[in-house]
């Protein structure tokens, strides 16, 4: 076979990477098959549609309600709840990290700022973002500031630690070698030792995210009048637990989605990395 054939047969083959992607694929599908085959025995062996209905009960609701509103609710589809749901995401998770990025580079770089800085963050990393709810509806009611308000404090002391850490943990050399070169300290941190954080930072995002997730279906739940956490417990309310599940369904689905928009980032970021 010629040097022409055999890369010609090279490139036809799938690489290393390549089959490995599809067959991690094939099982993350495999798994989500057999968690279905699971439901679908339990709700059949239980055999009360309002205890645990079935697969197809579900995806008949949750296909219904995609672009029909629910009646006893508010008048919304699953679509606007998700997408309000998802406003209140991308509005706090944003001025989180921002905030969090400039508080960990501030801190790693000057240790004043890191001494006043890191008792409170340590203070506030054990909190969960839940218990500032009534405080948060008392300061600006139960408007969409509380909301965002919210995940912005859940966000700021993950995403700030992260990248404090991150930064720690970047060789010093690097630091050395551009200040040797003329380079000032802020430079540095911007251009050398903040990109070569990049993928520290971008995975304390991704932990944050599920948090923000978690704080504003709560938040939802105790003081809203839409998102799918809102829906979820008014369906609760009218014993739709179909339409329980099928919000949930959403939850899951916009979650995985951000998270796997994190995940590119990240291979971005560090291309050696396995993902």
């Amino acid at each position: 076979m010629t040097l022409t054939q055999d890369t010609a047969a090279a490139v036809g083959r799938p690489g290393p990477r390549r089959r490995r992607s599809r067959r991690r694929m094939l099982v993350g599908a495999a798994g989500l098959a057999a968690a279905l085959a699971v439901w679908e025995v339990a709700a059949y062996a239980v055999g009360d549609p309002v205890t645990m209905p079935t697969v197809q009960e579900t995806a008949r609701e949750l296909w219904h309600y995609l672009s029909h509103p629910y009646p006893q609710v508010q008048g919304k589809t699953l679509v606007e709840d998700g997408l309000i749901s998802t406003g209140r995401i991308l509005a706090g998770f944003g001025l989180g990290t921002a905030a969090g990025l400039v508080l960990g580079a501030a801190m790693a770089g000057v240790r004043v700022i890191r001494e006043l800085a890191d008792p409170v963050i340590g203070v506030m990393r054990p909190l969960p973002p839940i218990a500032f709810i009534p405080l948060l509806v008392v300061w600006f009611g139960i408007g969409e500031t509380s909301k965002i308000a919210l995940i912005f404090f859940g966000v700021l002391p993950i995403v700030t630690v992260a990248t404090l850490s991150a930064l720690d943990a970047v060789p010093p050399e690097l630091s050395n070698a551009s200040r040797s070169l003329g380079a000032s300290p802020l430079h540095t941190m911007l251009h050398v030792r903040l990109r070569a954080a990049v993928p520290g930072v971008i995975t304390g995002m991704r932990i944050a995210m599920g948090g923000a997730w978690t704080s504003i279906v709560a938040a939802e739940m105790i003081a809203a009048t839409g998102g799918v956490g809102f829906l979820i417990l008014q369906a609760g309310n009218y014993l739709q637990t179909p339409l329980i599940f099928s919000g949930i369904a959403v939850i899951a689905v916009l979650g995985f989605v951000f998270d796997g928009l994190l995940r590119l980032l990240l291979r971005a970021a560090d291309p050696t990395a396995r993902r």
